[in-house]
C-alpha cells in the first residue's frame, strides 16, 4: 500500500525559502542603519525571528526520511539505494556551487588562489556565507541510517527522540564551550531539531491530526514570546553588548524558539495543507520543488540585484529592501524553472526535480472523444 503524501512539506519548504532570503534581504540593515536608532533594532528583531527557517529546514530533513524509512528494513541495496541519491541530489550540486562562490570570489578579489585554502572551505562548508548550512545537512544524511536504526530498534528512544536531542544537543554546547571541541559546526549543534522531525515522521499520523486543535494558538503565542526572548537576548549579549550572561543562556533559549517554533509551522502547514485545494496545492507544490536551488542560487542573484537597486540610510531604506527581495525571489524563480526547462542537467545544478518542468501551474486539457 502507497504511504499518503505529506502535503505540509511543501508549505514547509515555502516558509523556509521565503524567510532565508528575507534573512540575506534584510540583513542589509548592519551595514547601513546607524547602530542603536529605532529602524535598526527593529530590523534586527525581524531579521533574527525569521531565522527558525534554519529549525525548519532540518525538521523537513528528519520529518521526510524517517517517514520513509523507520519502516524499511536496512539493508546493503537499501543503504546503497540511499546514498547514491544523496551523492546525486544533495552533494553534486553543493560542490558545483561551492566552485561557482569560490569563482565568484576569486574573480571579485576577495579571496587568492590557493588549492589548499580551497579544498578547505569547500570541505567545511566555508565557500560562501549560506553554503555552511548545507554541509550540515550533508553531514545529517551521512548518519540518519544510523539514527533510524537505533528507532527501529529502540522503542524507547522512538516515542522521545525530540527529548534526546535536546539532551545532547545542550550537554554538547557545554562541553565544547569548555573544551573547544570543534571550530566548525556539526550536527549535534541542531540535533533537537533533527530528531523532532524525526518524531514527527514517524508519528505524523498522529500529529497530523493536531492541526485545528484551539491549543495551536498557544504554540503560536509561545513561539513569538520565545521568539522575542532570543532575539532581545541575542541584541542585548552580543549587538548592544550591555547585557553579560553565559552564552548558554542564549542557546538554551534559541534552541527551545528552534523546537518550538518548527513545531508550530509544522502545524500551521498542516492547516494550510487540509484547507488548499487541488488547484492551489498544485501552484504550492511546483513552488515548493526549488526550494534547494532557491537556497543555492539566491546569494549569486541577490549580489546583482543588490547592485541595481542601491540602498541608503533614509526614507528609501524600506522600499529598497522590498524591491530587492521581491526581485530575488522572482528571478530565483524563473531561472530555476529555466535551467529546469530547458536543460539537461538542472538535477545535477539544484538538486532533484520533477521530471517536467511547470510554470506554477499546468492546466489540465480535456480530451473529447468522437
Amino acid at each position: 500500500m502507497k504511504k499518503q503524501n505529506i502535503h505540509s512539506i511543501y508549505f514547509l519548504r515555502i516558509f523556509a525559502m521565503l524567510m532565508v532570503i528575507l534573512v540575506h534581504v534584510t540583513g542589509a540593515y548592519a551595514y547601513t542603519l546607524p547602530s542603536g536608532t529605532d529602524a535598526y533594532e527593529k530590523y534586527h528583531f525581524i531579521n533574527r525571528i525569521i531565522r527558525i527557517e534554519a529549525g525548519i529546514f532540518i525538521v523537513i530533513t528528519g520529518m521526510v526520511f524517517f517517514y520513509n524509512y523507520i519502516k524499511r528494513p536496512l539493508t546493503l541495496s537499501v543503504l546503497k539505494n540511499y546514498y547514491i541519491k544523496r551523492v546525486s541530489y544533495i552533494l553534486i550540486p553543493y560542490l558545483v556551487w561551492a566552485i561557482i562562490y569560490e569563482l565568484c570570489s576569486y574573480w571579485s578579489g576577495a579571496t587568492t588562489f590557493n588549492p589548499k585554502e580551497v579544498l578547505v572551505r569547500i570541505a567545511t562548508g566555508e565557500s560562501y556565507y549560506q553554503l555552511h548550512f548545507i554541509f550540515l545537512i550533508v553531514q545529517f544524511y551521512l548518519i540518519l541510517p544510523v539514527f533510524v536504526y537505533i528507532a527501529q530498534k529502540w522503542t524507547f528512544f522512538r516515542k522521545y527522540m525530540w527529548v534526546f536531542g535536546i539532551a545532547v544537543e545542550v550537554g554538547y554546547s557545554l562541553l565544547n564551550t569548555a573544551f573547544q571541541l570543534t571550530t566548525f559546526t556539526i550536527f549535534v549543534d541542531s540535533l533537537a531539531t533533527f530528531l523532532l522531525g524525526a518524531w514527527l515522521g514517524v508519528y505524523y499520523q498522529d500529529q497530523q491530526g493536531k492541526a485545528f486543535r484551539k491549543s495551536n494558538v498557544v504554540w503560536m503565542i509561545c513561539t513569538f514570546g520565545i521568539g522575542t526572548i532570543t532575539v532581545l537576548l541575542s541584541y542585548y549579549m552580543y549587538t548592544a553588548r550591555t547585557l553579560d550572561l553565559p552564552d548558554i543562556t542564549y542557546k538554551l533559549s534559541n534552541l527551545t524558539f528552534m523546537v518550538v517554533g518548527s513545531y508550530t509551522a509544522f502545524l500551521v502547514a498542516e492547516m494550510l495543507a487540509k484547507k488548499f485545494s487541488q488547484k492551489y496545492m498544485d501552484i504550492v507544490k511546483n513552488i515548493a520543488v526549488y526550494s534547494f536551488g532557491f537556497y543555492l542560487l539566491h546569494p549569486l542573484v541577490l549580489g546583482v540585484v543588490s547592485k541595481i537597486i542601491p540602498i541608503e540610510a533614509n526614507m528609501t531604506f524600506h522600499f529598497s529592501i522590498v524591491t530587492r527581495y521581491i526581485l530575488v525571489v522572482l528571478l530565483c524563480y524563473i531561472i530555476i524553472w529555466a535551467v529546469h526547462r530547458y536543460t539537461p542537467f538542472a538535477n545535477l545544478v539544484f538538486g532533484k526535480l520533477p521530471k517536467k518542468a511547470v510554470f506554477l501551474y499546468e492546466r489540465k486539457s480535456s480530451v473529447v472523444n468522437r
